[in-house]
């Protein structure tokens, strides 16, 4: 079941969206595109798989090993293995049917 929450206040800077414990929280007035519905739902296949506080454990270790590898924020963002797997195949309608588990693990090294 989707579950979307609007907020004024999360999340912060530039971003749209964030999945927290699967719920996605919709910064207001930000029209959520099904693109962004589906980025989403791949972060929340990825929760589920690992359980929540692994999963965000690990996307905070991840985050913060690539910005001691990039010294750049945004970019280590966006090398972070879960960050890399949602945006190669947001756009791919079906990729959830067939992903296969822990599939974020091929991206990884990078």
């Amino acid at each position: 079941m989707l579950r979307i929450l609007h907020s004024k206040y999360i999340p912060f800077g530039n971003y749209a969206a964030i999945n927290l414990f699967g719920f996605i929280v919709v910064k207001k007035g930000y029209k959520m595109r099904w693109v962004d519905i589906h980025h989403e739902l791949i972060h929340s296949r990825q929760q589920a798989e690992m359980l929540w506080i692994p999963f965000y454990t690990w996307y905070v270790l991840e985050w913060l090993l690539k910005l001691l590898k990039y010294h750049n924020l945004t970019r280590a963002y966006f090398n972070i293995s879960f960050e890399r797997e949602a945006y190669l195949n947001q756009h791919d309608i079906n990729y959830l049917r067939r992903r296969r588990w822990w599939a974020w693990t091929r991206y990884l090294v990078k």
